[in-house]
């Protein structure tokens, strides 16, 4: 059994990532969750797992964006969309996808740090792959403007930095 892992162009494969999405996150589960009305970013680069019995099994976005921590400019990784397809789950997609993201990440030598968003049932996934909670506050824009960033909690995956509290301000939308 192969799987194929391919780290692409965001917007150019967004059509190919978007039925799993839909397939995951239906409107109407969206609209009854915290993050239902935030306006999201665009990938910058997507990891995409077809399953070996063929079809979209995971993916994860990859952000790039300098954002502030302690009013300190840094160029930072983000993770986002993590979605998996529900017959794939728990056969280890979503940590490979992970992984060749954070390998991505480390071959941007300017990343500082990395930045993702989960909900609480996500926590203890991210946590035991090394990721770490970021008890500070977070900024966003957001079409109303600048808001500060409460519907998930955010975690940090440490590169050059390990923030751990103070202000990051996303300098832009959240992913």
């Amino acid at each position: 059994m192969s799987i194929e892992i391919d780290v692409l162009n965001g917007d150019a494969s967004w059509p190919t990532a978007e039925p799993l999405f839909n397939a995951v996150w239906p409107r109407h589960v969206v609209e009854k969750l915290p993050w239902a009305d935030v306006t999201w970013a665009n990938a910058d680069l997507r990891v995409l797992i077809e399953a070996p019995e063929g079809g979209l099994a995971c993916h994860v976005g990859i952000y790039f964006r300098h954002v502030t921590w302690d009013d300190r400019r840094y160029q930072i990784g983000g993770i986002g969309g993590v979605a998996t397809r529900k017959d794939c789950r728990r056969q280890g997609y979503a940590s490979l996808a992970l992984d060749a993201a954070i390998q991505t990440m480390r071959h941007h030598e300017a990343v500082q740090f990395a930045l993702l968003f989960c909900e609480p049932h996500n926590l203890a996934f991210y946590q035991s792959r090394g990721w770490h909670p970021f008890t500070g506050e977070i900024y966003a824009e957001q079409p109303q403007g600048r808001i500060r960033f409460e519907a998930m909690a955010p975690l940090v995956f440490d590169f050059n930095r390990k923030p751990r509290q103070g202000i990051i301000d996303l300098c832009g939308l959240p992913w």
